[in-house]
């Protein structure tokens, strides 16, 4: 007879990795875990990967797309993803088939805005 497995993380021993279930993953999730990013290197090393499914996303959820145009930060702190207090995000061109998301850095009391990073999805088609 087989033993049932539990969906309850299990106690993990020294050296052992702790297993939960990923049942709960929906493929909507924009990120698995709470993402609290501290400065520029955080932001260049996490936020990438997850603004990259927010741009697939927007493709195919529509009330989705509308809460990110209306406010990409909120929506991303929805989500689990909260950005330093010196960056914010823009979502540019939301009604074209190229969007972009572009994340700024400004500095206090500054008018100056640094791009740190942009994704864009671009369709390419070879032979």
């Amino acid at each position: 007879m087989k033993k049932k497995q539990s969906n309850l993380p299990v106690k993990a021993k020294s050296n052992e990795v702790i297993k939960v279930s990923q049942d709960k993953i929906s493929p909507f999730d924009i990120t698995q875990k709470l993402h609290h990013l501290k400065n520029r290197s955080e932001v260049r090393k996490f936020l990438p990967d997850i603004l990259g499914r927010v741009l697939a996303r927007t493709w195919i959820d529509a009330e989705f797309k509308e809460q990110f145009h209306e406010d990409p930060q909120k929506t991303l702190e929805f989500n689990g993803v909260y950005l330093p207090e010196d960056m914010s995000i823009e979502f540019q061109k939301p009604n074209s088939d190229r969007p972009r998301i572009v994340v700024y850095e400004q500095r206090p009391n500054s008018k100056f805005r640094l791009r740190v990073l942009y994704l864009q999805l671009v369709m390419m088609a070879g032979r």
